[in-house]
């Protein structure tokens, strides 16, 4: 029990392997639902159609002989609502409460806007179940259009869709943080002024539980959590650090990027992050970039462009409005190195980014000039 008559009745799965088709997930996924239980029964969100039956299975236990009077959409997302048909045919006499992009999405997705059973909500909007009120607040591009969420003022309650949620189930136990954050960057990254706007109406509201559509319910410290969705939708460092960001072919880039890593934990910087980008999680390499205040880009000339892990890194930057942060390249080419530039180059319309003045150049191997070079880099990295 999440608080007086409401009730958690999601689901974890441990059966899926990549979240969205991309994300790593080793402990699983929560996909969640809940129920609030008054005058009228409210069910907020559906699951997973995989899990459908149990879904159904526990709605059904916790209520009885009772029929739901309202389901409340507030993402389309078909982690969260493919039961939706489920649902209606169990109980076909439930209205759905939704955002009317959100009808509009359902028709898409299942050939039905549900036309005789829909209550359409806004902006401000209100749906009185006894006891408890439930005031909509829309949230569009976090991180759809049709987004809204639920606002339950009897217990503080916030419906918060996708926003604080986190990877993996809630039958494994894990720091809440760093999944949260992999979550956060790689799904809603690219929407921090919406999430800034949510925040803003979130700060009028006298909060104190947080319902998300992902991961455990936040009922303690919750200015915690806040303000890290705060310094993650601002794009601004969350720690001092340098995480360099490497692609090698036969192994003297990598050299290049160790030898960095230990001049710079030698001169005393407090965290130094290794990635080697063709064998980690690119998304782990993703969160750490966003996570430290300086980034070090170190990869080949590769038919005239760079190394396409390294290419494909930097999109999954940019495509998120990487920002405010100090970056330093490194390059490496037998006869026309051009690396740095076409990094540059990519980086060119992200915000707010001070490039290190030393550009480390590497020819094939490391020789005298480029460990001088590195040297240098380690010192203004460490300044």
């Amino acid at each position: 029990m999440i608080a007086k008559d409401i009730l958690y009745v999601g689901v974890n799965d441990h059966d899926i392997d990549l979240f969205e088709g991309q994300y790593q997930v080793p402990n699983g996924m929560a996909y969640n639902s809940y129920l609030i239980v008054d005058d009228c029964a409210a069910v907020m969100d559906s699951v997973d159609q995989r899990f459908a039956g149990q879904w159904l299975d526990q709605i059904g236990s916790a209520l009885g002989e009772r029929t739901p009077d309202y389901l409340v959409v507030q993402h389309m997302e078909p982690d969260h609502s493919s039961s939706i048909l489920d649902f209606m045919q169990r109980y076909p006499q439930t209205k759905i409460v939704a955002t009317a992009k959100a009808f509009a999405m359902m028709n898409q997705f299942f050939g039905r806007d549900f036309a005789d059973q829909r209550l359409v909500v806004g902006e401000g909007d209100t749906l009185s179940l006894g006891r408890h009120t439930l005031t909509f607040y829309t949230a569009p591009m976090v991180h759809w259009p049709e987004v809204m969420v639920s606002y339950d003022s009897a217990d503080g309650v916030l419906f918060s869709a996708d926003a604080f949620g986190k990877f993996g189930a809630l039958d494994v136990e894990e720091d809440w943080a760093c999944e949260a954050r992999r979550y956060y960057i790689g799904i809603v990254g690219k929407y921090g002024p919406a999430v800034q706007t949510l925040l803003k109406k979130a700060a009028g509201l006298d909060i104190r539980t947080i319902c998300p559509l992902h991961g455990p319910v936040l009922q303690e410290n919750l200015g915690y959590y806040l303000n890290l969705y705060n310094v993650w939708s601002s794009y601004v460092p969350e720690e001092e650090g340098v995480v360099i960001a490497y692609t090698s072919v036969y192994g003297n880039t990598k050299q290049a990027a160790e030898l960095l890593a230990r001049e710079l934990e030698q001169k005393g910087c407090a965290k130094v992050v290794l990635n080697d980008l063709a064998r980690c999680d690119m998304a782990e390499a993703v969160e750490d970039a966003f996570r430290y205040s300086k980034l070090v880009l170190a990869t080949t000339t590769y038919n005239g462009e760079i190394f396409p892990f390294m290419r494909e890194f930097i999109h999954h930057l940019t495509e998120r409005n990487y920002s405010n942060r100090t970056v330093a390249l490194m390059e490496n080419g037998s006869w026309a190195p051009t690396a740095a530039r076409v990094m540059r180059g990519m980086l060119e319309k992200s915000k707010n980014l001070t490039f290190a003045p030393t550009t480390v150049r590497i020819l094939s191997a490391l020789n005298e000039e480029s460990r001088s070079q590195i040297s240098q880099l380690a010192c203004e990295l460490c300044s």
